[in-house]
């Protein structure tokens, strides 16, 4: 092994980003012709399911096939994701729609994700006042918030509604036509891109009412398990996607830029959360995702390479977490609030939750 594939001591300092994205350059290559049969064959899977919802007579079975299609949209969404980094093919226009296709059945304006997601999560990761996604309270700014506020943080942390979180403060508040306060900028595309996915929830919704009608059927049972339940199974899986990734006693939140900086947080604010039975397959990769926020142009059919190597030539610095529901709640009831003095995750009466840091995380 050279010097320069050799693992890095953990005691050393961390390669800039630009050598560690260098080591990736070769997972970087992008295939055309790959992603377009992935995405047909999730949109095969999505036909399939939602037939079920309307050709099943009984309820369990049409509920079953409504929990099946909104695990195949967060499928799909994790395709248009990719795409939305242009890291799906290599032609930028061809990414710009397949990624608007992909994002069809979660809802999901695709010039409003790239915003919020690329330029604002992606660019500040974890630095409180920029990345708003999963931002913790500081002990004091929960004693601010009114008691319906209060309660929605206490269910959202519970570890029970991830789904609701994502539903209210990121999809309504910030992408299904937001308001000037969450979004001041206003773009022609912006509304454009919100109508194209209502256009799609309005004819998805009218062809389960024509199917219930033409077959005889409760129009509402089959808008429930064919529209409702697979649209809040998304809900509830990218709430908790989302959540897992970037949430752990080990990961470090930030509220000043230039320490942020310094604590390499391309690295340390991800969490490689790993499963058994290949699962992370069936997510398409998402799973690995150092790989994704230290070089987003590597494609998700080849982040668990990426990911591997990354562990390879950085051990102990990458946050791998085996799931477990155990763990899962234990982080929900650990990381409720964040101390910025101290560095540490708190419960809500402010007792450390983590490892209390003198000073921040430096990677």
């Amino acid at each position: 092994m050279s010097a320069s594939t050799a693992p890095i001591d953990p005691s050393a300092p961390l390669p800039h980003r630009k050598l560690i994205r260098q080591w990736l350059e070769p997972l970087a290559s992008r295939a055309t012709l790959y992603p377009i049969v992935l995405l047909l064959f999730d949109y095969a899977l999505l036909a399939a399911a939602l037939a079920g919802t309307v050709l099943f007579a009984a309820g369990w079975l049409k509920l079953l096939c409504g929990l099946a299609a909104g695990f195949v949209i967060g499928r799909l969404f994790i395709i248009g994701h990719d795409a939305c980094h242009q890291s799906l093919t290599p032609n930028r226009r061809l990414n710009h729609w397949l990624g608007r296709i992909a994002f069809l059945p979660s809802i999901t304006p695709y010039s409003l994700w790239e915003v919020g997601h690329n330029v604002v999560h992606h660019g500040y990761t974890n630095l409180k006042g920029f990345d708003f996604v999963w931002a913790p309270y500081t002990a004091e700014e929960f004693a601010r918030l009114t008691p319906m506020q209060q309660r929605m943080d206490r269910l959202y942390r519970s570890g029970w509604a991830p789904g609701l979180y994502y539903m209210v403060e990121i999809w309504w508040k910030r992408m299904f036509f937001p308001n000037t306060s969450h979004m001041p900028t206003r773009r022609r595309v912006f509304l454009l891109d919100n109508l194209l996915v209502s256009a799609f929830g309005l004819l998805w919704a009218g062809a389960l009412v024509a199917a219930a009608v033409a077959t005889g059927q409760s129009v509402l049972l089959v808008l429930l398990t064919g529209f409702v339940v697979p649209f809040l199974f998304w809900c509830a899986m990218i709430g908790f996607v989302v959540y897992v990734h970037h949430t752990h006693t080990a990961v470090s939140w930030h509220d000043e830029r230039t320490a942020w900086s310094k604590a390499s947080p391309f690295v340390s604010t991800t969490v490689h959360l790993t499963f058994p039975l290949s699962i992370g397959a069936v997510l398409h990769h998402i799973m690995e995702h150092t790989a994704h926020h230290v070089d987003m142009s590597i494609p998700l059919y080849r982040l668990k390479n990426a990911q591997s190597l990354l562990e390879e030539r950085l051990p102990g610095r990458i946050v791998v977490q085996p799931f477990s529901w155990r763990w899962y709640f234990e982080t929900a009831r650990d990381c409720k609030l964040y101390d910025f003095a101290r560095h540490c995750w708190t419960d809500y009466a402010g007792r450390p939750t983590s490892p209390v840091r003198t000073a921040a995380v430096t990677g």
